[in-house]
């Protein structure tokens, strides 16, 4: 019945919800929808682990699929630029420094495309 459901979403172009691709992986794999959540969540705290501040930065998920990185940007002071538009000097707010994660796709999911 659950697989009925997700061709059924995946015909009407919308994403499948998370509690349906639980579904979806418990029934592919023959583990309960709460096995398949736990398997997630320690994932989550693998990732967590790697991308924090005593990881390594790096994190592929399962191999082969996803490479999750983290990106420290310096902080930017305040100061003056110039419009384009206007040819007006303009002051610039200052920014802290911050992280971001980059998800880059690897090539075995390209190749699923």
């Amino acid at each position: 019945m659950a697989a009925k459901k997700a061709a059924k979403k995946a015909a009407t172009g919308k994403p499948p919800t998370k509690s349906e691709v639980y579904a979806s992986i418990a029934e592919k794999t023959g583990l309960a929808k709460r096995q398949v959540a736990g398997v997630f969540e320690a994932l989550a705290g693998v990732a967590s682990a790697n991308l924090g501040k005593k990881g390594s930065g790096v994190f592929v998920v399962p191999p082969g699929l996803l490479k999750l990185t983290v990106k420290s940007i310096p902080a930017r002071p305040a100061g003056k630029y110039m419009d384009p538009f206007t040819k007006t000097e303009k002051m610039r707010a200052a920014k802290p420094a911050s992280k971001r994660v980059r998800a880059r796709p690897m090539k075995s999911l390209k190749d699923m495309v």
